[in-house]
């Protein structure tokens, strides 16, 4: 059995262990992680982490949060990334209307100048979408055909889902899908087919039930495969299999 963690962000500062924290996710079949970037600095140093380690790979982008910090020529040093082997993906990307780090409509341009990049290198994107349902929507609508990815740590209705899905989108869910007061996300789970579901844990943030409150790490994305098995009443071992599947089929890359 193996398991892939389609969002991790091990360029996080609170990863000073990062040897120990890949061994543990080893031993709980955590075979392949993606290391997603959020502004240059994080991006830059997802590339350089995947380059050294064969079982991480590499997203690169700007946040919402860091929308207002984007400069005209940092789309040049990300189309350059792109040029990278272990470079999968444009990441993550998209709307955060809860902080609001950035004006809304400086991140709404930042999301599209990214998408439009998506669209002229055939790469998947990964989406960050908070509080800001209609108009991430609206975006993705406006490259259909065109752009496909990932509705990451997934939060909407299952409404929104199925027309996500329709755009060529695929599910992924986190560790919120264990919590006890989770009642959106689990119905999500057990109506949306299993090919097009993916596991991640978002780590550091929001850490799986029984690990709520500590630190996140892909070692406990097991549990959100666990529990998806649960909510679906099938095995273990087929939530690994397809999700594992999913992600190759996505980011396009191979597994052994």
């Amino acid at each position: 059995m193996q398991l892939v963690d389609t969002h991790v962000h091990l360029n996080d500062k609170k990863f000073n262990d990062l040897g120990d924290v890949l061994i543990r996710a080893k031993a709980n079949n955590v075979t392949y992680m993606i290391n997603i970037g959020s502004d240059l600095t994080s991006s830059q140093k997802a590339v350089k982490q995947a380059n050294k380690y064969n079982n991480l790979y590499a997203a690169v982008g700007f946040h919402p949060h860091s929308a207002k910090e984007v400069k005209k020529d940092d789309y040049k040093i990300l189309a350059a990334w792109l040029e990278q082997k272990k470079v999968l993906a444009i990441g993550e990307i998209g709307l955060d209307y809860h902080y609001d780090f950035s004006p809304r409509e400086v991140q709404k341009e930042v999301f599209k100048r990214q998408m439009e990049l998506a669209k002229m290198y055939n790469y998947p994107v990964v989406i960050h979408n908070r509080e800001s349902h209609a108009d991430v929507l609206d975006v993705l609508e406006n490259y259909a055909g065109e752009v496909k990815g990932i509705l990451h740590c997934y939060s909407g209705s299952y409404e929104m889902a199925k027309r996500i899905i329709e755009l060529g989108y695929y599910i992924s869910v986190a560790g919120p899908v264990t919590f006890k007061n989770a009642k959106r996300l689990p119905e999500v789970v057990k109506k949306v087919s299993l090919d097009k579901l993916l596991v991640e844990t978002d780590c550091p943030y929001l850490a799986p039930v029984p690990f709520r409150g500590k630190r996140n790490e892909p070692a406990y994305v097991i549990e959100v495969a666990k529990k998806i098995a649960e909510i679906k009443g099938i095995s273990l071992e087929e939530v690994a299999e397809v999700t594992t599947k999913n992600a190759q089929e996505i980011f396009s890359f191979e597994v052994d």
